[in-house]
């Protein structure tokens, strides 16, 4: 597994974190090894990951794949792009072409289902949210992060111009840059609010919120999610563990 550059949950995590995101477009096997060997440590705040069977569900090439491997869990992934399967290779056990909407699992037959960076573009997220546990075994787990809409990043390359809408700030890039955004806004991107995942968990009556986080940020700083408005810019991406009962 990757080495960490930093120890413990706080400041000197999220500047690596942050700066590391920087480098993506450019580098993204290098951010999300980073991310994913990052992930894994969360986790295990939680949960022993040894033996444990994860489905990553859009997990694109597989970046994580060797960081869950590493901790000794049984690791499949669901990715519905061919061309992001392919970029990983096309031997690479455990992989498996679906959709977030309807994953291919029979239900209950997951202990620890993992999404990073996903639920913002499905068009349905409350249906993906559903799969998750369906498929979850009770007493199993679920990692849920994305990056909200009102956050400084919620517009992905088109950001910070999605604050004046999300058409608006796509059409400005496409005469920009001569192309469109790879992440086309009520396409391939949707606006996902903090409060709205937090009242979805919270109203089902078959999962308990076990934490909730800002992802990248120090761990003091879980106090802004009690702050409705501030919550939506300052979160920047939303991280929430759920045990299904």
């Amino acid at each position: 597994m990757r080495d960490l550059p930093y120890s413990g949950f706080g400041l000197s995590r999220s500047v690596t974190l942050f700066r590391a995101h920087r480098k993506e477009p450019v580098d993204p096997a290098g951010f999300y090894s980073l991310i994913a060997a990052d992930s894994v440590r969360q986790l295990r705040r939680y949960t022993t990951l040894s033996g444990q069977l994860v489905l990553d569900v859009g997990g694109g090439p597989g970046y994580f794949r060797s960081a869950f491997l590493d901790a000794g869990a049984r690791y499949y992934w669901v990715e519905p792009d061919v061309s992001e399967m392919e970029a990983g290779g096309l031997d690479v056990p455990g992989r498996i072409r679906g959709s977030a909407l309807e994953l291919p699992f029979r239900s209950d037959s997951i202990d620890l289902c993992y999404s990073s960076n996903v639920l913002e573009h499905v068009p349905d997220p409350w249906r993906m949210c559903s799969e998750l546990v369906r498929v979850t075994r009770p007493g199993g787990l679920i990692f849920l992060s994305y990056t909200n809409w009102l956050s400084p990043w919620g517009g992905h390359e088109t950001a910070p111009w999605h604050y004046l809408g999300g058409d608006r700030a796509a059409d400005r890039f496409e005469k920009r840059q001569g192309r469109p955004p790879k992440n086309r806004f009520g396409q391939t991107l949707f606006p996902v609010s903090v409060a709205g995942t937090l009242a979805w968990a919270r109203q089902r009556s078959d999962v308990v919120v076990v934490d909730a986080m800002p992802r990248y940020l120090p761990d003091w700083a879980k106090v802004v999610l009690r702050v409705p408005g501030a919550r939506e810019v300052v979160t920047w991406n939303l991280a929430m563990l759920l045990r299904k009962v």
